[in-house]
C-alpha cells in the first residue's frame, strides 16, 4: 500500500505517518498516534524512509528536515 503517490505527492497516509513520528517513536507507538493498522504504519515508514522524509534510529522513526519541509509545502 502505497502513501507515496507516482508522481511524488504525499497521500493522506503519509502525512498521518510523518505527523506520528514527530517526537520520534517506535513502530508501534507510530501505528497508536494514527488510529491506522500496524502492518499500514510500517510499510508506509518504510517508504518514507527510503523516500529521505524519516530515518530510523535505534528503532525508533523521527521526521527529517526534508519530511518537514513535505508537510509544510
Amino acid at each position: 500500500m502505497a502513501c507515496i503517490a507516482s508522481d511524488g505527492a504525499l497521500l493522506t497516509t503519509a502525512r498521518q505517518i510523518l505527523e506520528a513520528a514527530d517526537p520520534p517513536a517506535p513502530a508501534p507507538e507510530c501505528a497508536r498516534r494514527t488510529g491506522l493498522p500496524f502492518y499500514r504504519v510500517r510499510a508506509g515508514l518504510r517508504q518514507l524512509v527510503g523516500a529521505g522524509l524519516v530515518i530510523e534510529i535505534n528503532g525508533d522513526f523521527g521526521i527529517t528536515p526534508a519530511g518537514r519541509a513535505r508537510l509544510a509545502g
